[in-house]
């Protein structure tokens, strides 16, 4: 609470933006002289239209640390985070009154639940007197300055992108507010302690290969963009989709957690460019339109805010997906039989990451392999992925399951075993990922089922036993697949 002669403070709520650089609400709640209090909720109870969806498994160990990274960096501009958890609509007021703040300051989020908290909050802290301001901080272009001609959304990347790129550059960056510690303090009102919040796994603790693979949190963050630009944006075009090429950026759940913003990368990126003549205009349009299919996402949830729970094509209703527990559960361990499917899961479950073009594979593998419901991949994902993002993870899913907004044709069936050949020639990812393989020569490594009996004894595999078979045919199971898309055709 504030004292009678320290102007009221400001309360800076952060949610995906868990960053001090290009944070406008941050800027914004210090360009006064008014103290700032920080306070971060965790929406573990509100879900759906009523509330953001709770979150995962991998997605709570990477919070943890990135909240422990980031009260340290706000403790450099005398600004304490209050840490609650609960219902934002109830506890954002409760922190108003203990504080005595006359302003609240927040970044848009723009998935449906989030935002129908954030407008009833809004309404009821203005009603109270309260002024309340909200910022884009987490995208290059709010999701309503994107239309079509006729004033709709878009529904296809590519015109999407290319009207965006019309409305030019996006504005530029702004640095961190240099540190502060002597501004004005309040005392800060209890919060809870983020141990107690039990966000990091314990029996077991999984998240060894966690550690090892990411460090959140602003620093973490820009040392990856760093990393990126040294070395990987030259080879982006060219090897993005070889995932044993390690070219890819692997910012995206730093960008989920908004602890690095698309603006920094975008200008850092495109400043690198110009230095580095490595980096050619493919190279850096490639990597931007990346960023822009994340826009494109969010633009597609904004405007259809039932994205993540039903068929953004209707005539998917109609689908008869099939009830596999069995070969959901052998997908999920990558035990399907195919080295390329299982090493992207293994990979998964060990890092909370997967390289882009094995998530296509896999995903394409279990709505059109295995017949099973993409809903059920989404929501693995969720569970295991550090970047889970409520506009990502289910524009991708809607993507590749042929029921989403400018997604790949039902009948575009990945051929798993092509798909490691082209992409992993060498068998590098695959091996590291599924290593009882590794000593199986390239031409058998995707297609352990046809190698002769003696090569695969001198490899020490044993199918069935040490690797298991493939859990179903391709040829068979991509014509079951294309025979029930018939169904969708009549339902349309």
């Amino acid at each position: 609470m504030a004292s009678s002669d320290t102007p009221a403070p400001t309360l800076l709520w952060f949610r995906n933006d868990l960053r001090l650089d290009d944070n406008p609400a941050l800027r914004t709640a210090l360009e006064t002289p008014a103290p700032v209090v920080a306070l971060f909720v965790l929406e573990e109870d509100e879900q759906g239209a009523a509330g953001p969806r709770p979150l995962g498994g991998a997605a709570r160990w990477w919070l943890h640390r990135s909240l422990t990274a980031l009260a340290a960096d706000l403790e450099r501009h005398a600004i304490p985070l209050v840490l609650r958890r609960g219902r934002a609509e109830d506890i954002v007021p409760e922190v108003v009154g203990e504080t005595g703040a006359a302003r609240v300051v927040w970044n848009r989020r723009y998935d449906g639940g989030g935002i129908a908290v954030d407008s009833a909050l809004k309404s009821r802290l203005k009603a109270d007197g309260i002024a309340v301001d909200s910022f884009n901080g987490s995208l290059l272009l709010e999701p309503w300055e994107v239309k079509t001609g006729a004033g709709e959304p878009y529904k296809v990347f590519t015109p999407f992108w290319r009207a965006a790129r019309a409305a030019g550059d996006p504005a530029p960056p702004r640095d961190a507010p240099s540190a502060n510690p002597e501004r004005l303090r309040v005392s800060a009102p209890p919060g809870e302690a983020l141990d107690d919040w039990d966000l990091l796994p314990t029996k077991p603790d999984w998240a060894g290969g966690l550690r090892d693979t990411w460090t959140p949190g602003e620093a973490g963050a820009r040392d990856r963009l760093e990393a990126f630009l040294d070395d990987r944006l030259a080879r982006y075009a060219g090897e993005r989709d070889l995932p044993g090429a390690e070219a890819t950026s692997m910012l995206s759940p730093h960008l989920r957690f908004g602890e690095i913003s698309p603006r920094r990368i975008w200008a850092a990126a495109a400043h690198r460019a110009a230095d580095d003549d490595r980096i050619s205009d493919r190279q850096l349009s490639k990597f931007q339109a990346e960023l822009g299919w994340r826009e494109f996402s969010n633009h597609l949830l904004f405007h259809f805010p039932d994205l993540g729970r039903e068929n953004f094509q209707p005539k998917f209703d109609a689908f008869p997906w099939r009830d596999d527990p069995d070969g959901l559960r052998a997908w999920q361990k990558g035990q399907t039989g195919y080295p390329f499917v299982d090493a992207g899961l293994r990979e998964l479950w060990a890092t909370g990451y997967m390289h882009n073009r094995v998530r296509m594979v896999v995903a394409s593998f279990l709505v059109k392999h295995l017949m099973i419901d993409w809903r059920a991949g989404e929501a693995w994902f969720w569970d295991t992925l550090v970047d889970a993002d409520p506009a990502n993870n289910t524009a991708s899913w809607q993507w590749v399951a042929g029921s989403g907004a400018d997604a790949a044709p039902y009948f575009r069936i990945f051929n798993p075993t092509t798909q490691g050949e082209k992409f992993d020639p060498e068998g590098d990812y695959t091996r590291r990922w599924v290593p009882e393989l590794a000593d199986l020569p390239k031409k058998y490594l995707y297609k352990p089922q046809e190698a002769p009996r003696e090569i695969l004894e001198r490899a020490g595999i044993r199918l069935g036993e040490t690797y298991p078979r493939p859990i179903v045919d391709h040829s068979r199971a991509r014509q079951r697949a294309l025979d029930a898309f018939q169904t969708t055709k009549t339902a349309a």
